[in-house]
């Protein structure tokens, strides 16, 4: 099958565009690439993409998951991480596989469940991407309703807020209200490459402690 074949040719940082796909075409295309694979896909408006993520990705991708839930269990918040698992609906015509992504507010929505249906589930209520370049990433996000998008990038944060049925970058997170994440969150990227994770993450315990406590 082509699919597998390039698939299994991609190099970390390399990607694949296949288009016009239909829906029927993308799924068939799924089943062959399987489960067990390193590639990650995005489907929206027809266009689909098949991507590699570098190792320096994956490192990062894990710490920006650790950060949110370390806010997350200072807050005292019950969530459901549900990683990198494949989000499609064929009434949207979309697919997509986060870096990472959280049930919040729907958490219970979610639990004991290891295959979801947008079209009768609730999409995650924050999803993670590192370094995405590509519109049809943003586009299949939109698509399948995801509330809230961060991207970190060039050692910079984005946020985007679903209003309306399209995203609207934003200053703040809807998921986080009174913290300043899109400040925060690179500063304590950029100090795991000087101290590494662990070091990284202690001190970010410490961090919202002291500065969020009395909050």
């Amino acid at each position: 099958m082509p699919a597998t074949a390039i698939s299994l040719r991609l190099e970390p940082g390399q990607k694949v565009t296949l288009e016009p796909v239909t829906w029927e075409e993308f799924e068939h295309i799924l089943a062959e690439l399987g489960e067990s694979r390193s590639s990650r896909i995005a489907y929206a408006n027809q266009i689909l993409e098949i991507m590699a993520p570098l190792p320096e990705h994956e490192r990062s991708k894990v710490l920006l998951a650790d950060l949110v839930k370390a806010l997350l269990k200072f807050q005292k918040r019950s969530w459901e991480p549900l990683g990198s698992t494949t989000f499609k609906s064929q009434s949207m015509t979309a697919g997509i596989e986060p870096d990472e992504c959280f049930y919040i507010e729907n958490y219970k929505a979610v639990i004991g469940k290891n295959r979801l249906d947008l079209t009768v589930d609730p999409p995650p209520d924050l999803a993670l991407e590192t370094d995405l370049t590509s519109k049809t990433e943003l586009d299949a996000y939109e698509a399948l309703k995801v509330p809230e998008l961060w991207i970190y990038k060039n050692s910079n944060l984005k946020i985007y807020l679903l209003q309306q049925g399209k995203y609207v970058e934003s200053q703040t997170s809807q998921t986080f209200p009174g913290i300043e994440v899109i400040e925060i969150i690179p500063l304590f990227i950029q100090r795991a490459k000087e101290v590494g994770v662990s070091q990284t993450l202690a001190d970010f315990d410490i961090f919202i402690v002291q500065t969020l406590g009395d909050r």
